[in-house]
């Protein structure tokens, strides 16, 4: 199970687990790799959140063994789970919102469940912390499953004001669910940012919020933008605890990392893939040899 890495931060609930956690907390690994290792198809639009429809309880049997292995957040299922996503397969929007709010439900079962035995068996190490809860929102790439929350390019018709509805209804759902966080993913530039900022401050939303880019370089972010130029739309918020990268390669996160630390004092996010690459149009990783960093492929 890979691991992914908080940094220290400033705001709430998850500034008292890093303290705890002894100034760095340890985040979930992959939900979808796990879920696979179990023998879940989710080679679909709705990647793993399809799993939310046909086996919910493998989501929570997932949750609970990543708990086990020491995590300290939980990310939940979420990250492809879009309302026109799951209308798009003929449910109705209200069907749509009730597994939104089931993604975090299974999470926060698990952790409550997890954390009921920690306390009350003996055996059990009494080291662990009471995971925090983050609702996963994927980014406008991930909804159209093209590959291009990795790419970053949208087209010309996408708008700010478009991004911003397309967020808009299934952030206020996921906020009303009750997480302890939430996990933007996977953003690929700075427009898309700018769009989750503003949202936050439009709906007035009052859950602490993480923000992760991807990345093609120690760099740049997936759209060819500088990595300091989009914390710029971050860094004034008070919404945004926690800025980082996600599903890029290792090699890419120490410059990426000092980078954010010379330009913020918000929280640092990390949680790197395994250095392999997206290709949308095969819906496959391709192994990537970059230097300094070695991929091993074990069948």
């Amino acid at each position: 199970m890979a691991e992914r890495i908080v940094g220290l931060g400033r705001w709430g609930a998850l500034e008292e687990l890093i303290k705890r956690a002894g100034g760095c907390a340890v985040v979930d690994g992959g939900l979808a790799t796990q879920l696979e290792n179990h023998g879940a198809n989710i080679n679909d639009p709705l990647w793993s959140a399809l799993c939310l429809i046909t086996n919910p309880d493998l989501i929570k049997q997932v949750h609970l063994e990543y708990l086990g292995a020491g995590a300290e957040v939980l990310v939940t299922s979420s990250y492809q789970a879009t309302l026109p996503g799951f209308t798009s397969r003929g449910l109705s929007i209200e069907q749509g919102e009730s597994l939104l709010q089931k993604s975090v439900k299974l999470a926060c079962e698990a952790r409550d469940s997890f954390w009921e035995n920690v306390q009350n068996c003996e055996t059990l190490d009494k080291r662990y912390n009471r995971a925090l809860v983050a609702a996963s929102i994927g980014s406008y790439g991930a909804y159209l499953a093209d590959g291009s929350e990795y790419s970053g390019n949208y087209g010309s018709d996408v708008t700010l004001d478009k991004l911003k509805d397309f967020h808009r209804r299934r952030l206020q759902v996921l906020v009303e669910a009750g997480p302890d966080l939430l996990a933007f993913e996977t953003i690929p530039n700075k427009l898309e940012a700018q769009a989750c900022v503003e949202l936050l401050e439009e709906e007035d939303v009052q859950v602490p919020s993480w923000l992760c880019f991807s990345a093609i370089d120690g760099i740049h972010v997936s759209s060819g933008e500088t990595f300091r130029d989009c914390l710029d739309a971050l860094e004034k918020s008070e919404k945004v605890v926690g800025i980082g990268i996600n599903c890029s390669p290792p090699n890419f996160i120490e410059d990426l990392i000092r980078i954010a630390r010379k330009e913020t004092e918000k929280t640092i996010v990390v949680y790197p893939n395994s250095g392999e690459i997206w290709d949308g149009k095969a819906k496959q990783w391709l192994v990537s040899f970059s230097p300094g960093f070695i991929v091993f492929s074990f069948k």
